[in-house]
This record gives structure tokens, sequence and C-alpha cells, in this order.
């Protein structure tokens, strides 16, 4: 059995040190240190982020766009800051293509409705894969159902692999939208986008990619990628929950109708008509949620002066060492074992419900995720009514695996 390497300390990253910007993680839990290795869940707040809310709250805080006044004008600034910096985490060509939501369920509804629904006929397809999050299935298999279109599923394999060549068969000029996660949640396999992407573009399919997994643990450049949708949520990058984003192109953007219609949104209303406003106001009606978006800033700006090559290389060697440490256990059964992975390891240990060891490991002090992680057709492939996940963020350390391991010991012990 091979054994695990600790952490080179040659990587520049000092985890320590960013484990103090976390006040969470100075918590005990059952008089245990708090062990959080739910990140893909959601991600801890670093104080960046807590204090860049709480300053707009009791400095800024004032409705965007629409005042005069101090207040108002300061609040639209850093709005829409945080929106020129999200434009530039991603590569986008300018902030006019990055569109604020809740998150990436609702960026990806944006989609569906706004983008796709106008041009389905039935028999058209829309085509997934079989290890998306509930996000990127429940949308589609709403508007089939509004359209009489057909959703398709390209197949993965055992280790938890988007099989290519079914994929690549299942594409067709009748295929009008491609929905693939980045990084899956429940299995951590990182899915070749860009590949995907030119395999679709040579019969003009259109490619959503659902990226909340990823943006957190890796650069992205959607130019590169060559998608036309990508979605994210801020809560899974270390900002505020209740806020995200959806980037595409602003040509496809202009020529997609508005999804609600409201205050903010609108250029000219009338009774006989309404005219739109510019982009990316066109898909923001209503007041937005301000401080989640100065968060959000906060967030990014926190991400990157770490660097994103720094975070991953943290992350990938604290996965590499619980991969090992965890296959050294009796009766533990990795669950999603893809070559390109990251930072996710789902599991079942023996005949001990997911859930009960879950409530298990919180008496030492682990927070991990539970269930079926919002991927029913991910269990259902693999046999499994649920497993137990494990999901790492820049905080985790290889000390850390080292509690869950003997945590699970004690658990395998009980049974």
């Amino acid at each position: 059995m091979k054994q695990p390497q600790p952490v080179s300390e040659s990587l520049p990253f000092d985890v320590q040190r960013v484990r103090e910007d976390f006040p969470i993680l100075a918590r005990t839990i059952h008089g245990k240190p708090l062990v959080y290795l739910d990140t893909a869940a959601s991600a801890q707040r670093p104080l960046a982020v807590i204090e860049a809310t709480d300053r707009f709250y009791r400095r800024h805080n004032a409705n965007v766009h629409r005042g005069v006044h101090t207040l108002s004008q300061e609040a639209t600034e850093l709005y829409e800051g945080a929106r020129t910096k999200l434009a530039r985490h991603l590569n986008a060509a300018s902030e006019r293509e990055i569109i604020f939501t809740r998150g990436t369920t609702e960026s990806i509804n944006l989609v569906a409705q706004s983008f796709l629904r106008p041009r389905l006929q039935p028999g058209d397809e829309i085509l997934v894969t079989h290890m998306e999050h509930h996000s990127n299935i429940v949308p589609w298999q709403i508007l089939c159902e509004q359209t009489g279109a057909v959703l398709k599923v390209a197949p993965i394999n055992r280790r938890g692999e988007l099989e290519l060549d079914a994929l690549a068969a299942l594409l067709s000029e009748r295929v009008k939208l491609l929905g693939l996660v980045h990084i899956s949640n429940a299995l951590g396999t990182i899915n070749p986008v860009a590949e995907v992407c030119r395999m679709a573009r040579r019969f003009g399919i259109p490619v959503l990619v659902d990226g909340a997994q990823a943006v957190p643990h890796a650069a992205v450049d959607v130019q590169a990628l060559g998608c036309h949708f990508y979605c994210l949520s801020g809560h899974k990058m270390y900002g505020p929950t209740g806020i995200g984003a959806l980037w595409a192109r602003e040509a496809t953007l202009d020529a997609m109708p508005p999804w609600q219609g409201g205050g903010e949104m609108i250029e000219k209303v009338t009774f006989e008509k309404t005219t739109w406003n510019a982009l990316p106001a066109k898909f923001e009606a209503g007041t937005p949620n301000i401080a989640g978006g100065v968060g959000l800033g906060a967030a990014i700006g926190y991400l990157e002066g770490l660097g994103m090559q720094a975070i991953a290389a943290h992350e990938n060697a604290v996965l590499d060492y619980a991969t090992v440490r965890l296959e050294a256990i009796d009766g533990l059964r990795i669950i999603g074992t893809a070559r390109a992975k990251a930072c996710v390891i789902s599991f079942t240990l023996g005949d001990i419900h997911p859930h009960d060891l879950g409530t298990i490991l919180d008496h030492y002090g682990v927070a991990l995720r539970t269930g079926h992680h919002c991927a029913m057709p991910v269990m259902q492939f693999f046999g499994v009514p649920a497993t137990a996940r494990v999901s790492f963020g820049l905080y985790n350390t290889v000390e850390e695996v080292d509690v869950l391991a003997d945590a699970l010991e004690q658990a395998r012990a009980m049974f």
C-alpha cells in the first residue's frame, strides 16, 4: 500500500497563515476543533469578505444606479466594481458580459427560459451528462415538458469520467444545447470542457457550463474554454450566499429577450410599449443583492491575492494525501476515481449508512456532507443510496485529513 506523503513545504502557500483569515475555523464542536470538510456545499468566509459586507452596511448602504446622492454613488461604484473584478477574473471581454444572479441555479434557469425556450420545437434535443447536479437537469426537464423537446444523457464510466465517444455519437443538428458540469460536485471529476466545446462547435451546438465547483479551485478563462454560457455561485468561492453570475458573450445576451420584468431592466415604459435597458441591466430586474455583490468582489480579490495556481497546488496535494489515507481504511470504497479530479472524495464505509457516519464524525468535530449531493442519477449509477463526501478548500490541512481518517476508524469499530 502506497503511503501518504506530507504536503511539500516548498509550496508557495502558507496554509496556517491562511487559516487565520477564517474566524469560524477557531470554533470547537462537541469540544473538538472544527474540521470543516464541506466546502463543495458552501465555503467559509474570510475576514476580507466579512469586513467588506459589514463596511458596506455601516458606511455605504443605499440603492444602486438610481440616486445622485453620495451613498448611492458609492454603493453603485462598489457593486459595479465587483462586476469588473469578476469579468477580469474570468477573462470576459467586458463587464457587460457578466449578469449578476442569485447563483448557478438561477443562471441556468435564465438561459433555459430566455435563450433556449424560444428556439425549441417538438423533437429537438437537449443534451446533458450523467454526472450533472440537479440544477443542470431539472430546468431542462421543465423546458422539455413546455416545448416537446427531448432530454438526452451522455454516459459516464465506472471511474466517474465522461465517455467522450458516446457523447460524440449523441451530437447532431437536433441538439440545441449541451449542459456540462466543469467539476462534478459528487465525484470531483474535472471534465475536458474545451474539448467538448470543440466537439459541439462542429454542429453549432451552444454549450452551457456549470462552473460552481470550478471557480474556487482553478483559474477559469471563458474565452479559452469556448463555451457559450458559464454559471457560478458566490458562496462556493468564499463569497456571500444569494449572489452569483452568468457569463455569456455580448452578442448572445443582446439577442436574448429579458427573463424578468421590473425596475432597472427598462429603458422606457409606457402603457403601450416598453423598451429594454442595455446590458447587463436588461437581465437584472429589481433591487439586486448589493451587499452580496460587494462581498463577492472582496472574495475575488482574496482569491487573486493568494493566487489561483498556488491554491490549486495546495488543494491537490491535500487531495492526494487524503485519497491514499482513506484508501487504507478497511471497507472504505471511494466513489469516483477519475484521473482528472479535484477537491472531492465521495465514499461509503462498509454497511454504515452515510447519515449515521456523518452524525458520528460530527462528534469528532468533523463536518462533512452526507446524502445524494443533489446528484441522484450519480448515486443510481453507482448503486448506492447516498455517500459521505469530504470536499477540500484552500484552508484545509493534512493534519485535518488525519483527524478525519482516525474518526472514520473509530466509526468503523462501532459497527
